[in-house]
């Protein structure tokens, strides 16, 4: 079954709904995040996409990336409660959650203007290139996973 497409404004307004109904001191079902951190580390997929903060992985760790990490990040398979993330995704420090969401939304409305062509055949910072599907999956899952890790 095709995720929901965050490409189209239906979904993604959905998803800024879930987003805004957080609030700072919402506690995890499960894991360690705080909402703040949680959303900093949502930042993180759209950083990679969007800016220059984080530096591409070499050819090795491209090349195991999209060997072993690769299908569980652009299929439709949920991910598990308390899984791996990579170390760019780990978010120690304590965050702002104004700020974070603000640039979580932010992110999320420049995906859905920009639209699935966009994303088409787009090279990932980790994956090499995606389709418009693989996009999709990638962000949706992410989000829906972690809006789930805080009850909305």
């Amino acid at each position: 079954m095709a995720l929901p497409n965050i490409f189209t404004a239906e979904v993604s307004n959905t998803i800024i709904r879930r987003i805004n109904s957080l609030s700072a001191t919402q506690q995890a079902l499960w894991g360690t995040m705080s909402v703040g951190q949680m959303l900093a580390h949502c930042n993180v997929t759209y950083e990679m996409v969007f800016e220059t903060k984080h530096p591409k992985p070499n050819f090795f760790i491209q090349l195991m990336l999209k060997m072993f990490v690769k299908n569980k990040v652009v299929s439709e398979s949920p991910y598990g409660q308390n899984g791996q993330t990579a170390p760019q995704f780990i978010i120690k420090e304590t965050k702002d959650f104004n700020i974070e969401k603000e640039r979580l939304i932010q992110y999320i409305q420049k995906v859905q203007q920009l639209g699935e062509q966009n994303f088409d055949e787009k090279e990932s910072l980790s994956f090499g290139i995606l389709n418009k599907t693989e996009w999709n999956n990638m962000f949706y899952k992410h989000l829906d996973h972690h809006l789930r890790q805080f009850g909305v």
